[in-house]
């Protein structure tokens, strides 16, 4: 996860802690010290967990990974064993809990699982397509203090209910974002970058500014349940994408608005963003390398910093890699999973995880990805995307847009000390 705001404009953005080591902390320590909850490295951060907890879904959206509908589906978790797991993920100290699904406003009891998670000290958010809040509803995530509700957004009008399969969308989404507006609850908008809606750009940065949406991310797209059908961005999309983030972020700063932009699923943009500092001879451009190589990109998400509970209580390296598993709730608690001497995981994580040198990580890698001069801040890009396009995890990642001149040449050719 790449924070355009903070990397471009240096201003600190909450969980700056986590992506970077400093900054914003969502915790403090006696007397008031900042950053009590910050990691020591990033190899060492606990992961933030998706839990996919229902697979039935109001919608049909032409892009879901999981494949999700208006059906019930057998074999999820009862409420015991969810308590189960949440009471594990609180004792194990997990970074964060995201609640997705399907639609998880569907699950019957999902208001009493928001509680139990928050009332164990995990810091929860929620990923929901917006069409299911009421007014009672956001006001008790409001009361109950959901760090932030994550409405997803492909469109404006009928691009948007294209994308989901079901007219009114758009504008059920919508209200969704005023009613917790309204209530004083956090939003943050969620989109994937596709051909079909990169052309809406500019009017979701304008909604998003109109509606007062104060988090957004942009999920570059991994092709996988019906993603596989949606077309991926052109490498000069990507670019113009980031392009009109970046001039954005500069246009808000500048009016004194707080919004936070990031980008997730493709750690190829913080090099991308930081070439272009040192070609325009930002002063941040030394202050955005230290923040990358703390971060480690690739290299630390899948199978380390993020981690997923899919609807059966499969654990696996994230919500999109759902071929590789790596252990079950029902049958192990999940920290006993991740942390596994033996067993499915190991035959996976070690790999993934890969060494602490990147160097030694990148001898493993084919392709562009292999000779990459920017390797050990990008970590290869998403392995899960790679992992997809190769039939290995140690592909190159597709969906990286930087030009070969730009791969080929290290930093230090700008004039940037490592």
């Amino acid at each position: 996860m790449i924070n355009i705001t903070r990397l471009w404009t240096g201003e600190e953005q909450p969980a700056d802690h986590l992506r970077y080591g400093r900054g914003h902390g969502h915790g403090r320590a006696a007397g008031g010290a900042a950053d009590s909850c910050a990691p020591t490295s990033s190899r060492s951060r606990k992961p933030i967990v998706v839990w996919n907890i229902t697979r039935t879904c109001n919608l049909k959206c032409v892009h879901c990974y999981a494949d999700a509908s208006a059906s019930k589906y057998p074999g999820e978790l009862d409420w015991d064993q969810c308590c189960g797991v949440i009471d594990n993920l609180a004792d194990y100290g997990a970074s964060a809990l995201l609640f997705s699904g399907g639609e998880p406003m569907v699950h019957p009891r999902f208001m009493d699982l928001l509680e139990r998670a928050i009332g164990k000290g995990l810091k929860v958010t929620i990923s929901t397509n917006g069409t299911r809040i009421t007014p009672e509803w956001a006001n008790r995530f409001k009361e109950l203090g959901v760090a932030y509700v994550g409405i997803s957004l492909d469109g404006i009008g009928e691009v948007h209910d294209q994308f989901r399969g079901v007219p009114g969308s758009f504008d059920q989404a919508v209200r969704g974002f005023k009613l917790c507006r309204e209530a004083g609850q956090k939003t943050g908008l969620r989109l994937t970058l596709t051909r079909n809606n990169v052309q809406c750009m500019a009017q979701i940065l304008d909604f998003i500014d109109q509606n007062e949406i104060q988090r957004t991310c942009f999920y570059h797209l991994v092709p996988t349940g019906r993603g596989v059908e949606v077309q991926t961005l052109t490498r000069d999309e990507a670019r113009g994408a980031m392009d009109m983030l970046i001039d954005r972020v500069v246009q808000w700063k500048a009016e004194g608005k707080t919004r936070e932009v990031l980008t997730v699923t493709q750690p190829a943009d913080g090099i991308y963003l930081l070439i272009k500092q040192l070609k325009e001879g930002s002063s941040l451009a030394q202050e955005t390398l230290k923040l990358l190589q703390w971060n480690g990109g690739g290299a630390n998400s899948s199978g380390r910093g993020i981690a997923n509970i899919d609807t059966q209580g499969l654990v696996h390296p994230d919500q999109f890699w759902q071929s590789v598993t790596l252990g079950c709730v029902k049958d192990d608690p999940f920290s006993a999973i991740w942390e596994a001497e033996a067993g499915p995981a190991m035959e996976m994580l070690p790999e993934l995880r890969g060494s602490e040198d990147p160097l030694e990580r990148q001898k493993k890698i084919e392709g562009r990805c292999g000779r990459c001069q920017h390797f050990a801040l990008c970590g290869g890009g998403f392995r899960t995307r790679a992992a997809f396009a190769n039939g290995h995890w140690y592909g190159s990642d597709p969906g990286c847009y930087l030009t070969d001149e730009e791969i080929d040449t290290p930093l230090s050719a700008y004039g940037i000390s490592l």
